[in-house]
This record gives C-alpha cells, structure tokens and sequence, in this order.
C-alpha cells in the first residue's frame, strides 16, 4: 500500500513553481525528501497537510483525498517541523493538556517515556526552550497518538550531533516497534544516510530523482574519476556534473557496471554519499 501518492500536483507562489508529476510513498518505510533550501519541499508538506492547497493535480492519504475533512486524517498524522506551531507562551505540560483530547489514542506513557528520555521540564514555557528541546517535545507529542505517517519538515536543522542522532535512533525504533511511515524532508543528507529506505530529489521545484530504493541507488553510483582522455562521447551518456579539475576530470556516474566496463582499472572510483548524487543531479539538471 502506498501511504502518500501525488499526480500532476502544480503550485505557484510569487516566483516559485512547483511540479511533482508523481510520487508514491510506500508503507512502513523511511522517505527521504532531498533538496536544497527553497526547493519546494516545505510546500510539498504544507499541501499534503492542507495548509496550501493545490493550484492542479491531487494528493491522496491512505487512498483517499487529502482535502476531504476527515478527522482520522488529524488522528493518523504526526507532524514535526523546523517551526512547532504551539503557542510558546504555553509551558509544556499546559501544550499537551490542550493536545491530547484531540486525539482518541493518546498515550500518556509514550509522553512521558519521550519527554523523560529529553530531559525536559514540562513546567517551562516553550519560549524558554532551545531550539533543540522545542523540536524534542514537537517529536514527544508527535508520537504520542501512535500516528500512521510521521511528516518531518527539517526536524535536525540547527540540532548537535547527539540530539540529532537521538531523533534518529527514535524514529528506527518506531518504525520497527509500530511500522509508522516516516516522510522526511531535509537538507542535512548525512542523517538520510543512516535512516532512510527510498529517497527521491527536489530541486527548484522539480523532481529531479523519483522514489529510489536508498542502498541501490548507492549501489548503481559512484564518484569516477581520471585522466581526462578516458571521458569520451562514448562515456558521456552514463555521467552527470563532469568536471575538469588540475588531475583530469570527475564526475557521477549514473551507471556503474557500464562505466566500469568502458573505463577499467584506468579509472579511480569512490562510493557517494547522498550529498554527492543529490549535487551530481542538481548540477546534471544545469548541465
């Protein structure tokens, strides 16, 4: 079952277009949703939620349409994002009393077992929260009514290192206890390289990678690099981003059993990160 489909969503804001021919998020998986800032991918997750709605196209929750008035939508829907949307006057113990009765599976001890394992003071305000503990409630809270689809709008910018991987750690644990499918918007690839299943790429608006399988996509590409003499017309159609440098050329090979099979042993090739195929697309797109 696919959790998330869109098809032919179209959306304009001042200068800015966005357009996802198609997507389809499956079930009980990590997305990774890449791209810059400005790319569209907060847009994206606003219209999913029906904060915009769209100008063509439609999007579909668990089979149905997203823009129906459907109260199990707001029972099924976990949502943490770079802002919170909570009242920050509010202290924390006061933000989730006036949460929770909307929500028939709220579980007081997935609250409690979170916000002890944050260390956070429920009788604060929000205000006088960092940053980091803001977005360590918005996850407690989150989860706390056992959503179906967990939508994560940058939820590690501006976090250290080990706050960051204590949301990781949390999100692999909730998917395997509770199967919940996490959508996960950010910049910051390098945690999408430890957690995420399928990934696709947003850039200026577009989609640039469709929904791919993480490790295969890892598998399939690689940092090529040579004398500039290997990288012929021959090679050309299996390259993206090409560029010279003062040892010969490098480049991202989309292929590379059939980069190999041209180039050899005369070529040198690394296994990318997430950042390195998102750059190698994006500039492939300008190229």
């Amino acid at each position: 079952m696919n959790v998330i489909e869109i098809h032919d969503l179209k959306k304009t804001l001042g200068n800015f277009h966005l357009s996802i021919p198609s997507l389809a998020v499956p079930e009980g998986y990590i997305t990774g949703f890449i791209g810059e800032n400005g790319a569209g991918k907060t847009t994206t997750i606003k219209l999913m939620m029906n904060h915009l709605f769209p100008d063509q196209g439609q999007i579909s929750l668990f089979g149905q349409n997203s823009q129906q008035k459907n109260q199990q939508f707001k029972e099924w829907i976990g949502y943490v994002g770079d802002v919170s949307g909570f009242t920050v006057q509010a202290t924390l113990l006061q933000l989730k009393e006036m949460t929770r009765p909307f929500y028939s599976k709220w579980d007081e001890a997935v609250f409690r077992r979170l916000t002890d394992r944050f260390a956070l003071d429920l009788k604060k305000p929000l205000k006088d929260m960092s940053k980091g503990q803001q977005k360590q409630f918005s996850l407690a809270m989150a989860l706390s009514h056992h959503p179906r689809l967990l939508l994560m709008d940058e939820p590690t910018t501006n976090l250290d290192p080990l706050v960051r991987q204590d949301f990781l750690d949390i999100l692999q644990n909730q998917l395997e206890q509770e199967g919940v499918t996490v959508f996960f918007s950010s910049h910051i690839t390098s945690d999408l390289d430890k957690v995420a299943d399928y990934v696709l790429f947003l850039h200026q608006g577009q989609i640039v990678l469709n929904m791919q399988p993480k490790d295969r996509l890892l598998e399939t590409h690689r940092i090529v690099k040579g004398p500039a003499a290997l990288f012929t017309p021959e090679t050309r159609p299996y390259l993206l981003d090409l560029r010279k440098t003062d040892y010969g050329c490098t480049a991202l090979t989309t292929q590379y059993a059939q980069t190999y099979a041209l180039l050899g042993q005369e070529a040198v090739y690394d296994i990318p990160t997430l950042e390195d195929v998102f750059i190698g697309y994006a500039r492939g797109e300008k190229q």
